[in-house]
């Protein structure tokens, strides 16, 4: 049996950062993002980039005076039987001090301002995928997995940390620098310092072919890191279905796939990342011998050409600017291996941030309402009684329609693709306070109408009206406000019971929530809890039953007090004894109420108002129970086991 993995959901797109132009791209945007919310702190760091570097730049200048204007001389006024003064030389050398001390400050201020930046680019950048991801449809999170998603709030989020915070900064140093001391190379001999270039060129070339490779596997590494965790979260999801199947050593064999083809990629991106420094560096320590060489030639034997013509301070000066000058970029390959791997996360963030938002054209809202001298009219209070507040566009005049829950589809196709079609010529009338019962083998096609009363998904033909009102016309928010859902699967959240079953209402009040757990026979068992309705809920509810997590979810549906309700499934988990217990308060919940109810327990359904048949997305039977025993056709099948 194949377990459940990876394979069997969409993953978030590869970053394709070995290409310049795409990483070009995604870091002008990461730059762009930071300007936007960080302008004025990135100006100060800039100005304490720019003081920093120029302090270290005058230090060395000051070698090239250092030797030609003090020590040499110094040395000379000894040979001469003269008695040195130091005093000249004390003022210089305090002047480079406070110059120093200042540059030590600068950067100083620039680290703790970046670490407000970092820190909250990455909180702000947190918000915006979480803001982004609650305006998702539905089919974003049928086709993503969910550990996959994940890893972009986590690991690709955490990438930019050591980016933002040292690598970006790097960065502007090393331009700054290279910028100061390529001039101040100029000033003190042009020959040397067109020699310093062409080394600098042949490490440049080295350092691209490196990076090339190592960007396409830190892309890759991101992306096998993403699966990985989606077969992590799948598994833990699973752990059940793993261990009744006997299915842990196939769980290991795929997980240590994953995990060998992540050491793959991250071995390869590292390996290539790791040795650009190192080269660099080497490429670096020949560049400034043959600077050392070719100087100290000029120093001796030059001294009479003036463009070739060297002083001992300005050789000495003009190497140190030669390590000076290759130390920003071996220091900006240092940083590589984070700027690819966060520029990698970056694209995965930003292909998030990319999707397109669930679309909402309606305009017709819900509103609470009341009648005054027979006329229906909108009211601030919550009066119980629920209006669609329809504003005709063409002439601004305002309809309130009574909400019922009226529901019509009217010759319904609809498929995931256009290409594919799953329901064809739907046809459904739910009339105020009807039971409306859908059966049929898996894959029928049940689950997927409620999803298009809900507007999950937007059907590609025909027209689906509430209350005598075009779906599309009503906002979505609202339309799924008046419904009210109980899934086979529960979602409970962390918190104390009480805030879970008020989940359906936030206004709702203790004593409504009470009220709504007793109506679903909750209370006894909330009672007996440790801290009664108090007690915090943790694991989605793995300490209580499936039966019990069942029954807060009907709670939670009863407290919306809705006017419409979707069932799907919502039985299946409880046991015989708890849903006799249940269905009697399920039917004091559905009273008065248009629902919508899927079983595969067909005993349940046997008062509906009408029974729906589906096989493989279209209605072969409508009717009564009694209606379709008669028939003898696939409800009879389904519900005496015999053929018909």
């Amino acid at each position: 049996m194949a377990g459940p993995g990876p394979h069997r959901r969409n993953m978030q797109p590869r970053a394709k950062v070995d290409d310049p132009k795409k990483a070009a791209k995604t870091f002008k945007r990461l730059l762009g993002l930071i300007l936007k919310r960080y302008k004025v702190h990135m100006i100060f760091v800039f100005i304490c980039i720019v003081g920093s570097v120029l302090a270290s730049v005058q230090g060395t200048m000051f070698i090239k005076n250092l030797f030609d204007d003090y020590i040499i001389p110094l040395v000379e006024e000894k040979s001469a039987g003269y008695d040195p003064d130091f005093t000249p030389l004390l003022y210089a050398i305090s002047r480079v001090a406070v110059f120093y001390l200042l540059g030590a400050a600068a950067a100083f201020i620039q680290s703790r301002i970046m670490i407000t930046v970092t820190q909250g680019t990455m909180r702000d950048l947190r918000n915006d995928i979480f803001r982004h991801m609650e305006s998702l449809p539905i089919k974003y999170f049928d086709t993503h997995a969910h550990g996959d998603i994940m890893s972009v709030y986590t690991n690709d989020v955490d990438t930019l940390r050591q980016m933002i915070s040292q690598s970006m900064t790097q960065v502007f140093n090393s331009a700054i620098t290279i910028v100061a001391v390529l001039a101040s190379m100029f000033i003190l001999s042009v020959p040397l310092t067109l020699l310093t270039l062409v080394m600098v060129a042949v490490m440049m070339f080295v350092s691209k072919i490196l990076a090339g490779k190592s960007g396409k596997y830190f892309a890759a590494q991101q992306s096998d890191l993403g699966k990985e965790n989606g077969y992590i979260e799948e598994m833990m999801k699973g752990q059940r279905v793993v261990k009744v199947f006997n299915h842990e050593k196939k769980s290991m064999e795929e997980f240590g796939e994953l995990n060998d083809k992540l050491f793959e990629s991250a071995y390869n991106a590292n390996m290539f990342a790791n040795i650009i420094m190192p080269i660099n560096g080497q490429l670096g320590n020949v560049s400034y011998v043959l600077c050392a060489i070719a100087g100290s030639i000029l120093a001796v034997t030059c001294g009479d050409i003036p463009v070739l013509s060297l002083s001992l301070g300005s050789l000495v000066s003009f190497l140190t600017f030669n390590k000076n000058f290759n130390q920003p970029i071996s220091q900006v390959s240092q940083q590589f291996n984070s700027i690819v791997m966060a520029l990698a996360g970056a694209d995965r963030i930003f292909a998030l941030l990319d999707e397109k938002s669930e679309e909402d054209n309606g305009y017709v809202t819900l509103v609470n309402a009341e009648y005054r001298n027979g006329k229906l009219c909108e009211t601030d209070k919550r009066t119980g009684l629920w209006a669609w507040k329809h504003v005709h566009q063409a002439s601004g005049e305002v309809d309130y329609i009574e909400l019922k829950g009226d529901l019509v589809m009217d010759d319904v196709d609809f498929g995931y693709t256009d290409e594919k079609i799953v329901l064809h010529n739907i046809d459904i009338y739910a009339k105020p306070g009807q039971k409306i019962a859908f059966v049929g083998s898996t894959g029928a096609g049940k689950t997927t109408i409620t999803n298009l009363i809900n507007r999950f998904y937007d059907i590609q033909d025909g027209k689906i009206r509430y209350d005598g009102i075009n779906i599309n016309k009503i906002k979505k928010a609202d339309l799924r406000r008046s419904l009210g859902v109980v899934l086979q699967e529960t979602n409970l959240f962390s918190d104390t019971i009480m805030e879970n079953i008020r989940y359906g209402r936030l206004d709702a009040t203790d004593e409504e929530v009470i009220a709504a757990a007793k109506l679903a026979n909750a209370d006894s068992f909330i009672r007996q809890l440790p801290d009664g309705y108090n007690t915090v809920i943790k694991a989605d509810g793995g300490n209580l039953s499936q039966g019990q997590r069942q029954m807060l979810a009907i709670a939670r549906a009863a407290v919306a007090d809705p006017p419409a309700l979707i069932l799907d499934e919502a039985t299946s988990s409880i046991d015989t004894r708890t849903e006799k217990m249940v269905q009697e308060s399920m039917d004091k919940l559905m009273a008065d109420r248009t629902t919508f109810v899927i079983a595969h327990r067909l005993s349940t359904v046997k008062n509906s108002d009408c029974i729906i048949v589906l096989e493989q997305g279209r209605i072969i039977e409508r009717g009564t129970h009694e209606q379709l025993l008669e028939q003898k056709g696939k409800y009879y099948q389904l519900y005496t086991g015999k053929a018909s």
